[in-house]
């Protein structure tokens, strides 16, 4: 059985990510799916770099370790929720 997880790519001063955020953590948690939350900063640079992120919000579904989407932007509950649904589907 393939390992879902949901990477949530946030800026700090991103009032659609702060959004976001509590909604990803819910559909998340009702899906059973592992949630991990990148901030855009210094620090991370070279990670958000490397996973090519040109804007946030971003959210990436890996099955196994390997990115399988990306959706960028604010989107409403109903549609993350599908698009969930469908990207997580083995």
């Amino acid at each position: 059985m393939a390992n879902y997880t949901l990477l949530e790519v946030s800026g700090e001063s991103c009032a659609n990510c702060y959004t976001l955020l509590p909604l990803v953590k819910k559909l998340a948690a009702e899906r059973g799916l592992d949630v991990e939350h990148l901030e855009v900063n210094e620090e991370t640079g070279e990670r958000v770099a490397a996973l090519h992120i040109d804007r946030v919000p971003t959210l990436i579904v890996c099955r196994d370790g390997e990115e399988v989407a990306r959706c960028t932007g604010f989107q409403p509950e109903e549609i993350l929720a599908l698009w969930l649904d469908a990207k997580t589907q083995a």
